[in-house]
């Protein structure tokens, strides 16, 4: 099995979390539109201010991924 990648889109503000939910509306679309094998998405609530959306890609993925949706950052991802 190959390595998942994690990309991050970050949200700020008193907005974050309704707005990390709706971009991750949006990542599933694309998932769907791609095929692309894995179909993990979601947010993270990293404090009152700052929430994450986020998507999970295999390794081979990631850089025409990355390049089209242009995450904010990525890390590498464990189950």
């Amino acid at each position: 099995m190959s390595k998942q990648i994690k990309l991050i889109w970050d949200f700020r503000g008193p907005n974050a979390e309704k707005t990390a939910e709706h971009h991750t509306i949006h990542l599933n679309d694309f998932l769907n539109v791609n095929a692309l094998n894995l179909k993990v998405t979601g947010t993270e609530k990293l404090d009152d201010f700052h929430f994450i959306a986020f998507m999970v890609v295999e390794e081979v993925d990631m850089k025409s991924v990355r390049d089209r949706l242009k995450p904010h950052r990525g890390q590498v991802y464990k189950n």
